[in-house]
């Protein structure tokens, strides 16, 4: 039966993949891919052949009915993204919203994500929390920084390493030097690190020590 399955794949190790994941995208007809050329170092370490093509935020809304079409004449799909769960900070929603409207069925396998490992090694609050993802770049970043000020929840953000000292800046600026907050970075790979302490002595470390890798920050709400 012809259906849109969502696959996490590895934020870093690649055994950080399920046996069914591998199982599925050696199956489907198709595999849609954020970076075909990613994809292919996952495929070629599980010896997956199946055709790869590429979805991404550039070309989402002019192929999605392609897609759309595809699945309705019998194909079975499924996406990935370069790292972690689809539709997460990653493309992925508006085909997960054009199949529900279209009575496709769609399966989301659980799987790798980078916020989670980075929530719970964070040693703050976790049972309640926000996910902001990544902040606008200009236009509404204050704004939402204002927003949030008042947020008692433990806060998720999603950062670049060229933009990790001016986010850490502005935080130190809305929230209070004081505040606590976790930054973790290269999750699951080798370098794999996680900083704790508050705003201004995380942002001091990274002064001294060039950012690199992606990174996600857990910020503690107010109290």
């Amino acid at each position: 039966m012809s259906k849109l399955y969502i696959i996490p794949t590895p934020i870093g190790n690649l055994e950080d993949i399920t046996f069914r994941s591998i199982r599925v995208l050696k199956e489907v007809d198709v595999v849609l891919a954020e970076d075909t050329r990613t994809s292919k170092k996952l495929f070629s370490h599980y010896n997956i052949d199946t055709p790869l093509s590429s979805f991404h935020m550039h070309n989402e809304h002019r192929v999605l009915s392609k897609w759309i079409e595809r699945i309705k004449n019998g194909e079975t799909i499924a996406l990935i993204s370069d790292a972690g769960t689809p539709a997460i900070s990653d493309p992925g929603f508006l085909l997960v919203r054009a199949c529900v409207k279209e009575n496709i069925e769609v399966d989301c396998f659980p799987g790798a994500t980078a916020f989670v490992p980075a929530l719970v090694n964070s040693a703050l609050a976790c049972e309640k929390f926000i996910f902001e993802g990544f902040l606008p770049v200009k236009k509404g970043r204050q704004t939402r920084l204002m927003f949030l000020v008042e947020e008692e929840r433990t806060m998720i953000f999603y950062e670049s390493p060229h933009r990790i000292l001016k986010t850490l800046k502005q935080f130190s600026e809305y929230f209070g030097e004081d505040r606590k907050v976790s930054v973790s970075r290269e999750i699951s790979k080798m370098f794999e690190e996680t900083k704790r302490g508050n705003l201004i002595e995380v942002l001091q470390y990274f002064e001294d020590k060039k950012p690199k890798g992606e990174f996600v920050i857990i910020v503690d709400g107010k109290k």
